[in-house]
């Protein structure tokens, strides 16, 4: 016998050792028969998760003006807004999914607003809900309101009117499911835009 066991025990570890050197360079595709079982669970609950989102919307309790008055009539018995999924209004922007600036902002109030909506859970919506939101409104040439929210955050829906009815904020609560669940077509990505008012 020209090796004995240890010489054998080496020369077995050394090859296992430079075969597996080898195999890491050559990635092979997992077969559909052979799939891993995470995989699996992926494919199937990404359409559960994305139903999760879009049925149960968590706004934000955030009122700024006049329209905070409107906001809460939306809450209220006569809209009954937990009944299409816009459940209660959270105290706390990391049990939310969903800010709605109602009112207008000022120059000081930016940073708070910031820190909110980066506090909130991802993923993270706003709604501009009235003029004052989307365009500073009657002050909109003032020194300390911003025109608009837009200048400060990604806008996903804006509801117009001064002040606007909740009946509004309810359509607008609407179209946010539907671009939440991918049945609105447009850019994916939101970006804070200029003012075109400016």
């Amino acid at each position: 016998m020209p090796y004995d066991i240890e010489e054998f025990l080496n020369a077995e570890h050394e090859m296992t050792r430079i075969a597996q050197q080898a195999s890491k360079k050559y990635k092979v595709e997992t077969n559909a028969m052979f799939a891993k079982l995470s995989d699996v669970t992926k494919a199937v609950s990404s359409g559960m998760v994305k139903w999760g989102q879009q049925n149960s919307v968590w706004p934000m309790q955030f009122g700024l003006a006049c329209c905070a008055m409107e906001l809460m009539d939306f809450g209220a018995s006569r809209i009954d807004a937990e009944r299409k999924g816009y459940l209660m209004f959270r105290g706390t922007p990391r049990q939310c999914d969903v800010m709605i600036v109602a009112g207008w902002v000022t120059k000081s109030m930016v940073p708070r607003i910031k820190r909110l909506y980066e506090q909130m859970a991802e993923p993270k919506h706003v709604i501009a809900y009235g003029e004052c939101a989307t365009s500073g409104g009657p002050w909109w040439q003032s020194y300390n309101i911003i025109q608009g929210i837009d200048q400060v955050l990604p806008v996903d829906v804006y509801v117009v009117g001064c002040p606007p009815k909740p009946e509004n904020l309810f359509t607008a609560m609407m179209k946010l499911q539907d671009k939440i669940g991918g049945k609105v077509a447009g850019n994916s990505e939101r970006t804070v835009s200029e003012n075109i008012r400016r």
